[in-house]
């Protein structure tokens, strides 16, 4: 593990690093620094005014520091001169509550304190688009049902070749990258890491496949839905719980064996892996805010039909085994893949919400109610009972603010602040004049 920039440097030849910290909205933010400074900024940190990024600070708050966590550093494969690090923001000496990186360090270890490690893995979803993000930068990528196209991925061989080489570099183990279901739309998978690493390569792969697809003349996007009619962007992640963090991680807590299974247990899935499923099921609505935090992300989730047939976006609260049409999958024994957050989600609030969820879940030993193995698309009208997700940004807000106990769990800093900014988006977004409105009510 790295501890001292300094000597990173002076090993690895960088020349700069990027002290980054990513705000509410999920922007990230950053100061370059030249490494003959970078000894006191491990110390100090980079100073910033919390007011001119989206958190809720004014602009006669002290200065924010960004000081920067070392184990988190990357050097940038393709401009070794430059390092990237995760940054964990202060003001006056305490860590900034809100700020989405310390709300996952602070859940992680409260997760820690009852013998609980939760790692994951994420599924990063992004279209190609054309430098103004107008249209899919493959003129030839039109098929009715595009996915793991060999021949559109390979159109586009050198862009994803190049991403997939500079994870293996990283030592990420990357295992598979393919086209997906929409037109234009790729995934690139890697091997699942403790909840906080996870964070940090899910920020520095919107990061990197940005400036990888700038280098090749394209655009990408992790909009929830950059095209109608195309499947969005989702960003499924698989969750189990250890019980130690790292490669110190002996035990998955969430699996059975065959001594402890009881007739109860379902598909492999503990006991304690039940409740921790059974808190997610039961946040699951305010969970929408934070999972898909954006206007947009709600085109995904509640979308019609799409070209390819299929959404593979969830707008029911439901669980079940082996099938990709519900919000939770169990694809196998031992973890589960929550299908509900898109492109748009914070990477460090994403993490932050599943633990904050889960433990509420085992600690209320929560149940996840029935499993249904049916299709959700097909015959999702028969299910009785089963809750909605939020059909729009504004009901995604009330049902988190209404969530008492996920809004205690995240925090009052950072559930005031959340709700705060994200209200204003919305009031920001609803007195925007648009062209729908002269084009279905002019002549009312």
């Amino acid at each position: 593990m790295i501890k001292d920039l300094a000597v990173f440097a002076k090993k690895t030849g960088v020349k700069y690093f990027m002290i980054s910290y990513t705000d509410l909205f999920g922007v990230q933010r950053a100061k370059l620094v030249p490494t003959q400074a970078i000894a006191d900024m491990q110390v100090e940190g980079a100073g910033f005014a919390g007011f001119a990024t989206w958190l809720d600070f004014t602009p006669a708050h002290p200065d924010m520091l960004a000081v920067p966590d070392p184990s988190s550093v990357m050097q940038l494969p393709w401009k070794p001169e430059v390092a990237w690090v995760a940054a964990n923001c202060v003001m006056e000496g305490e860590d900034v509550a809100q700020a989405p990186r310390n709300l996952l360090r602070r859940l992680i270890d409260d997760a820690g304190a009852e013998g609980m490690h939760v790692k994951t893995g994420i599924e990063a979803e992004f279209f190609l688009l054309s430098p103004d993000g107008s249209q899919i930068s493959d003129e030839y990528d039109t098929a009715a049902k595009p996915c793991y196209d060999q021949q559109a991925v390979m159109r586009r061989y050198d862009v994803i070749k190049e991403i997939c080489d500079y994870m293996l570099e990283m030592g990420w183990g990357p295992y598979q990258n393919d086209h997906e279901d929409a037109n234009g739309q790729f995934e690139m998978n890697w091997e699942f890491d403790d909840a906080l690493a996870t964070a940090d390569k899910h920020s520095f792969f919107k990061f990197m496949t940005k400036s990888v697809a700038e280098k090749h003349g394209f655009r990408a996007t992790f909009m929830p839905k950059p095209v109608e009619g195309l499947t969005g962007n989702g960003c499924h992640a698989h969750i189990s719980v250890w019980d130690a963090p790292g490669s110190q991680a002996k035990k998955n807590m969430f699996a059975t064996t065959p001594s402890s299974e009881t007739q109860t247990s379902e598909l492999g899935l503990s006991e304690k892996g039940r409740y921790f499923l059974g808190g997610l099921m039961t946040h699951a609505p305010a969970l929408t805010a934070v999972t898909n935090p954006t206007v947009n992300s709600y085109k995904r989730l509640n979308a019609p039909r799409t070209l390819s047939g299929a959404t593979w976006a969830p707008n029911t609260v439901t669980w079940t085994g082996n099938n990709r049409t519900h919000m939770v999958r169990i694809p196998g024994p031992g973890r589960f893949e929550l299908r509900l957050a898109d492109g748009a989600t914070n990477p460090y609030l994403l993490q932050a919400v599943i633990i904050a969820a889960g433990l509420s879940g085992v600690r209320s030993k929560a149940d996840p109610g029935k499993r249904y193995d049916i299709d959700m698309y097909a015959k999702g009208h028969t299910v009785r009972g089963a809750t909605r997700l939020p059909l729009n940004m504004l009901d995604a807000l009330r049902a988190y603010d209404k969530d008492k106990v996920l809004k205690d769990a995240m925090g009052k800093e950072f559930s005031n602040a959340y709700l705060k900014l994200k209200m204003e988006e919305w009031n920001s977004f609803i007195s925007h004049f648009s062209s729908w409105e002269k084009e279905n009510t002019l002549d009312i």
